[in-house]
């Protein structure tokens, strides 16, 4: 057989393998002609299509439609008034805790920052070191200074010697004179000596003071360079870094720092409200009172009025009030919001049958809750992402609150609704 003979065994075995590949490529083929042998036309098909995505495009639009923009809006909590055991909360405004010992350290010269000790939550004491300045002009002035006054204490010692020598000459002069033995010339001559060297004397002591005042201030000067602590209390703000020049003035240009630290004395901290001038006639100086911190809402703070500032604010109409805090926490801290309760005796200020003034009724919410909607006072309370309008029944003015009746204890509803706020509308939360 030759080399180009083919074995024919072999080449059936080819000729089967092309039809089988023929085969799978036919039923991977689709049938166009399968929609028309259905008896359904091409173009229906195409129709078809069009239609299920015009549909889709729809639904979307319909959702977004009927979802509608979303309101940003800033939310409160709607809390009931604080009542006490053997007294009930009568008023109530809002406020804030403020420190009645509060300094920002700064130096009494113009240097550079070399050393700064402190950081934000340190505790100091009074006379404290927290910061230091460049020293080097202050240390070079008090050296020259010093000179300056053993230069002049020197001096006095030498014409202290003279005048004792001139005086010793005059007592053997005078003695000499009644002998006959010198002529009343020297003796006076030797007098005048004394009475210019006592003279002389008298200067150099007061040059000898000048110099001591003179080391006087520039110790001073060199004491300037170290800031030091006004009062026992915290760092609540660190304003300078090492290598920065600070000021006790500015000096304009953003480049000069005018304090190191502030400091916060911990012990006088208080709390300072504002009171609606309508009822500031329910706030006696003493009065027990009872505070709640926006932070920490479920905690009670007793406290009482210490004074009522003699002076109200046109643009707000109120009248500010300070309240002492009866028991100190670390947990209150400067410029923390809260609402204080001015309490009143219930067995002081009850009937002759022992009966207690009426509570408080309603909720307490931002008196900017409150609209006008149609002729009625309404709030707007959040339901998951919608607004809900609810109709309320608003009661007395509490400083910055409003009492009201309608709406649960501890629902949210919108500070400040906007004019155009519907029913039902979705809402946004504005984080604070």
């Amino acid at each position: 057989m030759g080399a180009g003979a083919i074995v024919p065994g072999f080449r059936m075995s080819l000729v089967a393998v092309e039809t089988d590949k023929k085969a799978l490529l036919g039923q991977l083929r689709i049938d166009r002609t399968a929609g028309e042998r259905a008896g359904i036309p091409r173009s229906w098909l195409v129709t078809g299509v069009v239609a299920v995505m015009v549909l889709a495009l729809g639904s979307a639009a319909a959702v977004l439609f009927f979802r509608g923009p979303s309101v940003e809006v800033e939310t409160a909590t709607a809390e009931p008034p604080a009542r006490g055991g053997a007294a009930t909360a009568i008023l109530q405004a809002t406020g804030y805790v403020t420190a009645r010992r509060e300094a920002t350290v700064s130096t009494q010269i113009t240097g550079t920052l070399t050393q700064v000790l402190i950081d934000e939550g340190d505790r100091v004491k009074e006379g404290q070191i927290l910061a230091r300045l460049d020293d080097t002009a202050q240390q070079a002035a008090l050296a020259q200074a010093q000179a300056g006054l053993q230069a002049a204490q020197a001096t006095q010692a030498q014409v202290q010697a003279n005048l004792e020598q001139a005086r010793r000459d005059l007592v053997r002069n005078e003695d000499l004179v009644q002998r006959q033995l010198v002529s009343q010339q020297a003796a006076e001559t030797s007098r005048t000596l004394v009475l210019a060297l006592s003279a002389q004397l008298e200067a150099q002591k007061r040059q000898v003071k000048l110099s001591e005042a003179g080391v006087t201030g520039a110790r001073v000067q060199l004491a300037y360079t170290l800031v030091r602590a006004p009062f026992s209390g915290v760092i609540v703000a660190k304003a300078a870094q090492v290598g920065e020049i600070v000021s006790p003035v500015s000096a304009g240009g953003g480049f000069t720092r005018t304090g190191v630290g502030t400091i916060v004395d911990m012990d006088s901290l208080e709390f300072e409200v504002d009171v609606n001038e309508a009822y500031i006639n329910r706030v006696q100086p003493g009065q027990k009172a009872e505070g709640v911190l926006d932070a920490y809402p479920d905690w009670n703070i007793p406290a009482h009025v210490i004074a009522i500032i003699p002076t109200a604010d046109r643009s707000k109409a109120t009248v500010k009030v300070r309240i002492a805090i009866d028991q100190k926490d670390r947990r209150i801290l400067p410029d923390m919001g809260v609402r204080v309760s001015f309490l009143e005796d219930n067995a002081a200020h009850g009937t002759s049958g022992g009966e207690s003034p009426p509570p408080l009724k309603g909720v307490l919410v931002p008196g900017s809750a409150v609209v006008q909607r149609e002729g009625k006072s309404v709030v707007f309370a959040i339901e998951g992402e919608r607004a809900r309008e609810q109709t309320v029944t608003p009661g007395q003015t509490l400083g910055d609150l409003r009492l009201i009746e309608g709406i649960e204890s501890g629902a949210r509803v919108v500070r400040a609704p906007p004019a155009d706020l519907q029913d039902g509308a979705r809402v946004t939360v504005r984080k604070p």
